[in-house]
Parts: structure tokens; sequence; C-alpha cells
């Protein structure tokens, strides 16, 4: 008996399909969506800019902006709460912010771990600022706030005095941009009523030509003339 071989032939390919481009110029182009696929910002047939964890930024790499702002935290209370299943605790956080050029601000917030809740407060003190006048260290005039059974009472000092004061007072203060003042508390001492009550406080001040103008130190034509002469002078 003969051997017979079977021999298939693959059909040659179309026309149309030979003088087809291959898009951006790949050999081995593979359609989007699949795996073997180019992803966007590829080096080898992309545009050269490689993937954003390949790139280098420049010279000195990436510039994030840095933050000006400084974080102290006043007061950490632990809450225990009593259910079904037992008890259930979580931790509140007092914190102050600053730059220390006249801004500041403050917020208590809550998470089941310290670390969270300080993350939280800082992010929602940053987004209620608060700025007061601040002239040659210290501030321009006495000024008592209030915030339920607490009394805050702020003075001004003279250079190389500090902060004479409890913690609270002193680290608003401080982010504040306070060098120079004298600090009392009257009443309760509950860390966040007394942040409160200096918050109080500091919204009363006022700057330094509205105080001379009251007490009749000064007109505000007078200041009007010292600008201009240090126009003129310039």
């Amino acid at each position: 008996m003969e051997d017979t071989k079977v021999t298939t032939e693959t059909p040659a390919p179309k026309a149309e399909e030979t003088s087809k481009p291959r898009p951006s110029g790949n050999p081995n182009y593979e359609p989007r969506g699949s795996r073997a696929a180019a992803r966007p910002g590829d080096r080898k047939y992309g545009d050269r800019r490689g993937r954003p964890s390949e790139r280098r930024g420049g010279r000195g790499g990436f510039r994030r902006e840095e933050d000006s702002y400084q974080d102290r935290v006043v007061d950490i209370n632990r809450i225990s709460r009593t259910e079904s299943g037992g008890k259930h605790m979580r931790f509140d956080t007092l914190v102050v912010v600053g730059d220390q050029n006249g801004h500041y601000g403050f917020a208590l917030r809550k998470s089941g771990e310290v670390p969270d809740a300080i993350k939280k407060s800082v992010t929602q003190a940053k987004k209620r600022l608060y700025s007061i006048k601040i002239r040659r260290g210290t501030i321009a005039h006495r000024v008592v706030g209030h915030y339920e059974t607490t009394t805050v009472i702020l003075r001004p000092a003279p250079e190389g005095t500090g902060i004479v004061g409890g913690a609270a007072t002193r680290a608003i203060l401080e982010l504040a941009g306070v060098r120079n003042a004298v600090c009392k508390i009257l009443g309760s001492r509950t860390p966040i009523n007394v942040v409160r009550a200096t918050h109080d406080a500091l919204l009363q001040l006022k700057d330094y030509k509205t105080v001379m103008v009251l007490r009749g130190l000064k007109k505000e034509e007078d200041f009007h003339s010292q600008k201009e002469g240090g126009k003129a002078n310039g």
C-alpha cells in the first residue's frame, strides 16, 4: 500500500491585512485593553515621558509645597461607652495649629485610634483658620474672653517676658505668633473651654491704629500723614 500524505496549506493573508500599517510603528501591537498592550506613558512606544513611578521630575525631583503650619496636641481624652456587646472605647484629641505669623486654628475630633484622631483634628483645624494682628511680638491691648464658665484675661507684655499662662492658652498664643503676653484663667480649666475662651479673647483684638484713635492719643489724619511722608521719603 502506498503511503498517502495529507498536506494542509495555510491560506495566504489578504492584501488588506498586509497593507494595513501598525499604529505608532509598533510591530508587536496589541489591541487596546489586552494584558499585553502598551500602557500609556510607556517609554518604548509612547511619549517617552515614562510611567508616573519612573519619572524623575527634573534635577531636583518633584517639588512639594511645604506646609508652614505647625500643630500641637493640647489634650487627649478617652471615651468609654457600655453597649450590649461590651465597652466601646474611643479617643478625642484637641489640636491647635498655626504658622506663627498671625494665623491659628483649633479642632476637636474623635476616632477609635489616637493617631487617626490627631490626623482628623489637624485636617479640620487647617480648614478653619483665624488671623490676628501682632505688634512687636505682643497683643495691642488687654482683652477678656468668655466661654461657658471659663474666663481668660490676656494682657500685653514687654519683650523678654514670654507667655505666662496655662498650657492650653500658651499653645494657641505661641502658634499664632505671640511671643510676650500674660494670661489669667478664671473658672473652669477644661482644655477645650480654655482654648475657646482664648479664641473669644483674640477675636476682640483691635489693631494699633484703632486703639490709639479710641484712646484719643492720635487721630486718623496722623496715620495718613505718616504714610504720605514715608512715600515722599522713599
